[in-house]
């Protein structure tokens, strides 16, 4: 005599967001892309959050230097620059040059720290 085990393959999945019946695959997890959308939107809300507010310092800083260098190669105070709201500590890139001098780019706008509180502005070519 034969004996079987029957599983229970037809069991209830709940969508991970709504907890609706998922009707579909067997490892399908949610009963919409609506759901999908919303379960994945709150997972990555935080690393989200993160990315949109450097990309939105990185783009008002790098506003700040093309208004105050028009011409590719300028000075500034750091003043003018804070009191525009530029943050110092977003930037996309640094350079050191050879002789030292070391460069700090917002894409291809650059700064380089003078003596006094005086910035010189360049744009990368």
């Amino acid at each position: 005599m034969v004996e079987f085990l029957y599983l229970n393959t037809m069991e209830e999945k709940q969508c991970l967001e709504c907890r609706e019946k998922v009707i579909g695959r067997i490892d399908k997890k949610f009963c919409s892309d609506y759901c999908r959308n919303s379960f994945n939107n709150k997972v990555n809300k935080e690393s989200k959050n993160l990315i949109r507010n450097t990309n939105n310092r990185l783009r008002k800083n790098y506003k700040i230097l093309c208004e105050l260098n028009s011409h590719g190669k300028t000075k500034v105070s750091r003043r003018k620059l804070f009191d525009r709201g530029f943050d110092f500590k977003f930037m996309t890139s640094i350079y050191t040059t050879k002789a030292g001098n070391t460069y700090f780019y917002v894409y291809d706008q650059g700064y380089l720290e003078l003596e006094n509180e005086v910035y010189l502005l360049v744009k990368q070519e």
